[in-house]
C-alpha cells in the first residue's frame, strides 16, 4: 500500500512536470529541447556544479557535457561564473532566463503544498516535513549533491 500510494504521488508530479515542459518546448530557434529542460533541471539540483560535476552526475562524457553546457549558455539559461578557489574552473549558474521559465514548472509544487496545510492538521504537516527531511537526507544517498 505504501509503495502503491508512494508511486503514485510521484507519478503525478513528474507527469505534470512532463506535460509543463513539453508545453514549453517548441520546435524554433532558440528553444529549449526535453533533453536541455531535463538537464537544467539537473544543473539546478545539484546547486552550481562545474562541467565535470555536471558529466560525472550523469555519467556522461566530459566532452558530451561540454556540448550540452554550451547549448544552454548560447540560449541564455546558464551562466559561467569563475571559481573562487581555482580561476580555471567555472561554475554553471542559473540565468535570470531560466529563473522565468522555471517559475511555470514549480508553481504546481506550491499549490499541492498550499493544499496540503489546508486539508491536514498543523501537527501533521510538521511530521510529514520531518519525515521528507529523514527521506531525503538519510534515505537516498545515491542522490546526495
Amino acid at each position: 500500500m505504501l509503495e502503491e500510494s508512494f508511486v503514485r504521488v510521484y507519478d503525478k508530479f513528474k507527469l505534470h512536470f512532463y506535460r509543463k515542459v513539453f508545453e514549453r518546448v517548441r520546435e524554433r530557434d532558440g528553444s529549449l529541447s526535453a533533453m536541455e529542460a531535463f538537464s537544467l533541471e539537473v544543473i539546478k539540483m545539484l546547486g552550481q556544479p562545474t562541467v565535470g560535476q555536471f558529466a560525472e552526475f550523469l555519467n556522461i562524457s566530459q566532452s558530451n557535457a561540454t556540448y550540452k553546457v554550451n547549448n544552454l549558455i548560447k540560449k541564455g539559461y546558464i551562466e559561467r561564473e569563475n571559481s573562487m578557489t581555482d580561476r580555471r574552473e567555472y561554475h554553471l549558474v542559473l540565468s535570470e532566463k531560466f529563473y522565468k521559465y522555471t517559475e511555470l514548472l514549480s508553481s504546481y509544487e506550491m499549490l499541492v503544498m498550499q493544499r496540503i496545510k489546508a486539508r491536514f492538521s498543523e501537527e501533521d504537516v510538521v511530521n510529514f516535513d520531518r519525515m521528507l527531511k529523514v527521506i531525503s537526507e538519510e534515505l537516498m544517498p545515491e542522490c546526495d549533491m
